[in-house]
């Protein structure tokens, strides 16, 4: 395991045994995920669409050491650039869960989200913050504060070749019978690198610690992902 994926892991059951998780985990397995992201401005509809956004994206996720699929994640966003570095999302997610000894749940998402990027002499960060309302079963809406830092360095000697990190938090506002108890949700820390093939094709593969606090159980995933990135 990464030193940065270790760190991320143990402040993250740090976190959830401050908050009074006192269980055992009960899963640690390795995983995969895959997924393929498309995003680009609308003027291709009108010229005066420039400053819109289209965001595309599908995944599909797999633990228990790779036997068993369990996730998969649709999810469309339109935007509006307010400047070259901010942009701002409504979006829609359809997440159908099929969790080991769990019924089947077809999630369903709708969220605001803000995107802030900062370019640097170090490399770029990302700053992404998403508010999602969860649809999960029956009339309960979990509401679920996301925060994404992301940082990408490309190497002096190759620049088409990238370092890249980020780290995710997820919270619960409130407490619903198929979501959760409120407080710390989970965490997603990532360590890779990417490869540019050109402006509008990048692919990037490293390891994923996932850990989820779903008291009374916690679940640590070590996942593989590979990601595919697409602009227009």
């Amino acid at each position: 395991m990464s030193k940065f994926g270790t760190g991320c892991s143990l402040a993250a059951i740090a976190l959830a045994l401050s908050s009074g998780a006192g269980a055992d985990m009960v899963t640690n397995d390795w995983g995969s995920w895959g997924q393929v992201v498309a995003e680009g401005s609308l003027s291709f509809i009108a010229p005066g669409l420039e400053k819109g956004r289209l965001w595309l994206e599908g995944q599909m996720r797999w633990d228990g050491d790779w036997r068993h699929w369990y996730q998969g994640v649709a999810r469309a966003a339109l935007g509006y650039s307010l400047s070259d570095r901010a942009t701002v999302w409504i979006g829609y997610s359809f997440v159908p869960t099929q969790n080991v000894g769990k019924p089947y749940l077809a999630q369903q998402d709708v969220w605001p989200a803000f995107r802030y990027v900062l370019p640097t002499e170090f490399g770029t960060i990302t700053f992404r913050t998403m508010m999602e309302a969860n649809f999960i079963r029956g009339d309960q809406v979990r509401y679920q504060p996301r925060q994404l830092f992301r940082y990408l360095r490309p190497f002096d000697f190759e620049p088409r070749l990238s370092l890249i990190a980020w780290d995710e938090i997820l919270m619960r506002l409130n407490s619903t019978a198929w979501g959760g108890p409120a407080g710390f949700g989970q965490n997603r820390a990532f360590l890779g690198a990417g490869w540019s093939f050109d402006p509008a094709l990048r692919v990037e593969l490293g390891y994923m610690n996932q850990y989820i606090d779903s008291r009374p159980n916690q679940t640590m995933h070590n996942l593989i992902m590979g990601s595919l990135f697409i602009n227009f």
